[in-house]
């Protein structure tokens, strides 16, 4: 029997061994059920039939800001609570979730690059530990939401940090606590973190639309059912996928326009594969920020859980086109892989006409050559699978090792340039993601096959399909530990992280 087909065979009897197992342990233990919006009986959820209908349709929201309190300019100061909050995503339903100032998603951060930044954070979750991560900015690394650095239930701190020049792009932030994360998140706790330029080269009239997906999970009694073993396995997959907290939402534009994108996957493990149909796009921005030049005549944008992008839509002709995303096989282990395919949202474009624009500037900005490595790693995605007492053991690693906030896994220089070599021997598609810098993706290879990344982009999330290397050249400014990780919430606090210590 090959490992896939022992995998299949044993699926019922999983069991999670190792560190995993005692945070799984803790969770039943110490309120996972007990905790707003957790639905009971270990994640089963009614028959499809009874299941909430969502409505759809109505005008895409703008995503609530969080109020800028401070009296001079090049300061941000704001307050963020995370605390239990009730929404209505059905008719005549209450379902309790977790939010950030009552909001879901959380309201959107805006700054412009050069700001100080201080915001209140205050934990009102009710016995859980969090944090928030700063996801992609370049903070530091005592600022940056670890899962060592956690805010107590009932605790606060001040998160501080200046954003340098050149930080420009799109972030969002979310919980990092060791072992809660995946749970923080689908319950409602992530937000969008725009950081502008000083000078925008995109057209101002071409607006500037955050679509933040995530997505959800809903029992007959409207409550969030927790996880199932298969969403251990394989991430949660939400049955609705939900843009700026709505489902299939309507945007209304005039003929001719131009629409810029800023795109946030803030699922726990749900890949897009975005399309517009017969609309192309230009790609002008990824993770970290602008291109350097745009890239003309997509079909299709690949977001992998944490990745972000940023696009220009032309919107030509009237008439109704519909924002997809494509069923596409990332790797599912067991039975039961879901479809990914779903609407997302529709844009009506009128036969009104819309002003003319100018267009994209064919030069963007200038991205930095990192330069030639100094030392080189490696670092292997794997599953580990056995037959013991109780059934099967399952393990998500990286180098052979499952996460220990008490180990320091790699040691680098800040300032050092390193090619980072991530290898996926799983059986699944891993985001790989990390902490406290944007690195630059040099080549990928496949089955002996070695290409070349196509355009030079900064990125703090990648995704490494399964049997795939990619190759990464990562420098780190700010000292201090850095967690590197699979971005598929599940396995990272199912062991699937890493320290790495950057010295001065």
């Amino acid at each position: 029997m090959n490992r896939r087909e022992f995998l299949l065979s044993g699926v019922a009897a999983l069991v999670i061994s190792g560190p995993a197992a005692a945070q799984m342990q803790d969770h039943s233990k110490h309120g996972m059920h007990d905790m707003p919006g957790m639905s009971g009986e270990d994640g089963k959820t009614a028959a499809p039939e009874a299941l909430p209908t969502l409505p759809e349709g109505a005008p895409l929201r703008d995503l609530p800001r969080l109020a800028n309190r401070a009296d001079e300019p090049g300061r941000f100061e704001a307050e963020l609570t995370a605390k239990p909050a009730i929404v209505r995503f059905a008719e005549g339903i209450d379902t309790p979730i977790l939010a950030y100032n009552g909001e879901a998603p959380g309201p959107l951060i805006e700054v412009t690059e050069g700001d100080k930044v201080a915001i209140r954070f205050a934990n009102r979750l009710f016995r859980w530990e969090t944090t928030i991560h700063w996801h992609g900015m370049p903070v530091p690394a005592d600022q940056d939401g670890n899962p060592m650095d956690p805010v107590l239930s009932g605790g606060e701190r001040l998160y501080a940090f200046e954003l340098p020049e050149g930080s420009a792009g799109s972030y969002w932030y979310h919980p990092h606590p060791h072992g809660r994360t995946a749970e923080q998140v689908y319950l409602g706790l992530a937000g969008a973190f725009i950081v502008k330029p000083r000078q925008d080269p995109i057209p101002a009239a071409y607006g500037d639309t955050p679509l933040f997906f995530t997505d959800l999970r809903l029992a007959a009694d409207g409550l969030i059912p927790a996880n199932t073993m298969a969403d251990l396995m394989n991430g949660r997959v939400g049955d609705h996928v939900l843009v700026n907290g709505q489902k299939k939402p309507t945007l209304t534009l005039p003929a001719g326009s131009r629409r810029r994108f800023r795109l946030f996957n803030a699922s726990n493990a749900r890949f897009l594969h975005l399309t517009f149909g017969e609309a192309a796009m230009t790609l002008i921005g990824s993770d970290g920020g602008l291109l350097e030049a745009p890239v003309t005549g997509r079909r299709t944008i690949d977001l992998a859980p944490g990745e972000r992008a940023e696009i220009v839509v032309a919107f030509d002709r009237p008439g109704r086109l519909v924002l997809r995303t494509e069923d596409v096989d990332h790797g599912w282990m067991g039975p039961g892989r879901p479809d990914m395919a779903a609407e997302l949202m529709t844009v009506e474009v009128t036969a009104d006409k819309a002003e003319p624009a100018p267009a994209l500037p064919a030069r963007l900005r200038s991205i930095a050559d990192l330069g030639s490595p100094a030392v080189r790693r490696r670092f292997e995605f794997t599953e580990t699978m056995s037959m013991g007492e109780g059934g099967m053991k399952m393990a998500f690693l990286i180098n052979g090792t499952s996460f220990d906030m008490n180990r320091v896994d790699v040691v680098t220089k800040a300032g050092q340039t390193e090619l980072w070599e991530v290898v996926n021997r799983a059986d699944m598609d891993h985001p790989f993601h990390l902490h406290g810098t944007q690195f630059q993706v040099a080549e990928t290879e496949r089955d002996g096959r070695v290409s070349k990344a196509p355009y030079r982009a900064w990125k703090d999330t990648v995704n490494v399909a399964r049997g795939e290397t990619v190759r990464l050249l990562v420098r780190q400014d700010l000292p201090g530990p850095r967690m590197y990780h699979c971005h598929i919430l599940e396995h990272e606090q199912l062991g699937m992280m890493g320290v790495a210590e950057v010295q001065a």
